[in-house]
């Protein structure tokens, strides 16, 4: 049931939309996967035909950008288009408050059938078993078929409406896909237009697919990025990246799959398609490994939407898309206005080819403490088409020109040439701060508090039990 306040929040939307032909959206989101291991972005050792297909059939955003590059955190911004100081969800493991006004939640007060399949990652507490119940902790979603969290590639089980565990057929993905199938052939049925979401768990490590996907990608073919130092114990190199590869491939097929269906169902033409993620893998690239740091691996994420009905096929945008802009994009391409507290930006002008116009720049945010690599605290940064800036509270931190260094090689935040710059760009980050609503001394322990768990090798901790015991967050 939608709260008083998701009705609130959508009053005056059935005029909104109106008569008109609404699309049907299918969001589909691997988890980790970085732009720069897919076909369509440049990249010409990974194999990614349906994804290829797909940008070539609609639209590919250069520049997608995770607003706060760590699972949870992202999914709520995604959900939300709030950021994540706004919503809550300031780090893993914690339940994203049943108050929230949602995309889903808005969408199917406005007439769509919703539906969620994969990783969810949103109800904090155990990741395992990983039942959520019906109720106001699915946030609108009518159909449910779904986990926590778990990065069991294989053997994973999920659940409907009720505790009991159910296998998910074979490689992870492909058991998704399955259970997206069965959505999309009730929707078929059902006559209403429907927003489905689904969220696989690879290419997250551990890093795998099945054999004959392996098999592409032999350790000797397959080459590290140019900002890699090179293979050494304890760090993501070929082996670990060939494996990424393999998953990256193997999603692949299911968005195959998953676009054969919607041909079979003659419903491609009014479907508006949005491949993404929720963060990259730095999977050695400056040394470090993951995500949670404010390098093109980590942040830069595909962003490809077709919709044969709106979206003229083989475009490229250079515009600015941050996570926090998916939602209020897809309602307004959906028919309805954006909900008061949504922070992002309308990019459907974009979308549909009527505008160019993008934000100026894009916000960063990661919250709290991290024990591994360098990223010793939290940080904020700020992007623009040309320069990557990210600071710590008490000094700058990295600066790069992506133009002219777009493997990010040269730091240029302590050279006394840049010194305007960084002036510059720090001015840019204050405003988005002020503008936001965000402050150095917001408490990210605030939210961990308030019924939030984090996790640390199958155990789960309070916020201070957990750093006390060295934990880190992922």
């Amino acid at each position: 049931m939608l709260t008083r306040r998701e009705f609130s929040a959508m009053a005056g939307l059935a005029p909104a939309l109106g008569k008109s032909r609404r699309p049907n959206v299918l969001f589909i989101l691997p988890d980790q996967l970085r732009a720069q291991a897919v076909g369509c972005y440049g990249n010409s050792e990974v194999q990614t035909p349906h994804v290829d297909r797909l940008a070539r059939e609609g639209l590919r955003f250069e520049n997608t950008l995770a607003n706060t590059p760590v699972c949870c955190a992202a999914r709520a911004v995604l959900l939300t288009g709030q950021y994540c100081h706004r919503n809550g969800m300031t780090a893993n493991d914690l339940r994203l408050k049943e108050s929230s006004v949602t995309l889903s939640s808005v969408l199917r007060g406005a007439g769509y059938r919703t539906g969620f399949v994969g990783k969810w990652h949103l109800d904090g507490g155990p990741r395992l078993p990983g039942f959520v119940p019906p109720g106001p902790r699915r946030h609108g979603f009518e159909f449910w078929a779904a986990n926590e969290c778990s990065h069991q590639h294989f053997r994973n089980t999920y659940f409907r409406d009720t505790p009991e565990p159910l296998p998910v057929r074979g490689f992870e993905p492909e058991g998704w896909t399955d259970l997206a199938l069965e959505f999309l052939e009730g929707s078929k049925r059902d006559g209403r237009p429907f927003f489905l979401t689904v969220q696989m768990g690879p290419p997250h490590d551990p890093y795998g697919a099945p054999e004959e996907y392996m098999k592409r990608y032999p350790v000797e073919r397959v080459t590290l990025r140019k900002n890699h130092p090179g293979e050494r114990a304890g760090l993501a190199g070929r082996k670990e990246l060939g494996a990424y590869y393999a998953a990256v491939t193997a999603i692949d097929d299911q968005v195959g799959r998953m676009m054969k269906a919607l041909d079979d169902a003659g419903m491609a033409e009014d479907t508006l398609v949005l491949y993404s993620s929720d963060h990259g893998d730095m999977l050695g690239s400056q040394g470090l490994p993951l995500k949670r740091k404010p390098w093109e691996e980590s942040i830069r994420v595909p962003g490809i939407v077709r919709y044969p009905r709106q979206v003229k096929a083989g475009r490229v945008s250079r515009a600015l898309f941050s996570h926090v802009d998916f939602a209020p994009t897809l309602l307004r391409l959906c028919g309805a206005e954006a909900p008061r507290g949504m922070q992002g930006a309308d990019l459907s002008k974009v979308v549909t080819g009527r505008s160019e116009q993008g934000p100026d720049s894009s916000f960063f945010q990661i919250f709290g403490p991290y024990r591994a690599g360098k990223v010793a605290e939290g940080w904020r940064g700020v992007r623009t088409q040309r320069y990557m800036y990210a600071r710590y509270q008490a000094k700058p931190w990295v600066l790069y020109d992506l133009e002219a260094d777009p493997f990010e090689l040269r730091n240029l935040a302590e050279e006394p040439a840049a010194a305007g710059l960084v002036k510059e760009m720090d001015a840019r980050l204050a405003a988005w701060m002020k503008r936001t609503g965000d402050d150095w001394s917001y408490n990210w322990t605030e939210p961990v508090e308030d019924g939030g768990r984090l996790y640390k090798d199958a155990t789960y901790y309070s916020v201070k039990e957990y750093l006390a015991a060295g934990g880190q967050r992922q």
